[in-house]
């Protein structure tokens, strides 16, 4: 993948460092906080934020802190990032809409976000509440030991599948999905989540065509690359590793099969309509 000299975003939030979202935590705290949140029913992390002097998450101080320059991994965060944002800006100006850019938060161990705590051992994620997309950088590892992924394209397919959770949020699609999460049983909630997750792919596929058209980022070898890594995550394939079956019911996002399925349509034509899971008959 071509990114080297590329726009890097500035919507890039650095919190990797000591403590509880960069900043030392003593025993004593944690302590309270448990405490706290079992007798009050608090979120630890808020209390630990009240403790710390502040009545946020974190400190604008904090929350402001930028990459170092000289870190290259983050550069490339913040260079698909800019491409992420360079593509779907224009998408959304084409239907008279308005792209709101997401931040990217980078973090080491866990942080505190809108949609609870992020933990590294979730993977990297997408929190609507706040629109930030969160990553721990040592995720990149796992998918070069775990699953023998390790391009840089694959690694940007990772973020550009979180931004198209974020377009799925401005959009209005992930509110009436999470209505139907609330209303159903929840096999109707996993089901309706495998559509949300394969749209996401898709809309990755969509950036990836248009970031070539515009910017010839695609190098050979990159696609592939890219589908094995979807291929990797699939519910079939994970839960094959962990259990040695698959329960097709709990999945949540999809086969390895589908998965690149619906990535591969996005970026055969980067045609929005073409990622209307939610019509499918067939995923």
């Amino acid at each position: 993948m071509k990114w080297e000299g590329n726009r890097e975003s500035d919507n890039v939030e650095d919190r990797r460092g000591g403590g509880f979202g960069g900043r030392s935590i003593g025993i004593g705290t944690i302590v309270i906080a448990l405490l706290g949140s079992y007798f009050f029913g608090v979120s630890p992390a808020t209390i630990i934020s009240l403790l710390s002097g502040d009545g946020s998450q974190m400190t604008q101080q904090e929350s402001a802190q930028r990459p170092p320059a000289d870190d290259p991994m983050a550069r490339f965060v913040a260079t698909v990032l800019a491409d992420t944002e360079d593509t779907w800006d224009p998408i959304f100006r084409s239907q008279g809409a308005t792209y709101i850019k997401p931040k990217l938060v980078l973090f080491t161990g866990q942080t505190p976000t809108a949609c609870g705590t992020g933990d590294t051992a979730s993977g990297p994620f997408y929190c609507p509440g706040d629109q930030k997309i969160y990553i721990d950088l040592a995720f990149y590892q796992t998918m070069r030991d775990r699953f023998r992924v390790s391009s840089d394209f694959a690694q940007a397919y990772v973020i550009a599948h979180e931004v198209g959770h974020h377009v799925q949020h401005i959009s209005g699609i992930t509110e009436k999905v999470e209505q139907v999460r609330r209303s159903g049983t929840q096999k109707q909630a996993n089901a309706i989540s495998v559509k949300l997750e394969l749209q996401a792919d898709c809309f990755a596929g969509v950036w990836a065509y248009h970031a070539n058209q515009a910017r010839s980022i695609l190098e050979d070898g990159d696609v592939e690359s890219a589908l094995k890594a979807a291929s990797a995550i699939g519910d079939d394939t994970l839960q094959k590793q962990s259990q040695g079956h698959v329960v097709p019911d709990s999945f949540t996002h999809g086969t390895s099969a589908q998965r690149v399925r619906w990535f591969q349509r996005g970026i055969q034509g980067g045609d929005l309509n073409s990622c209307n899971t939610f019509a499918a008959r067939q995923l």
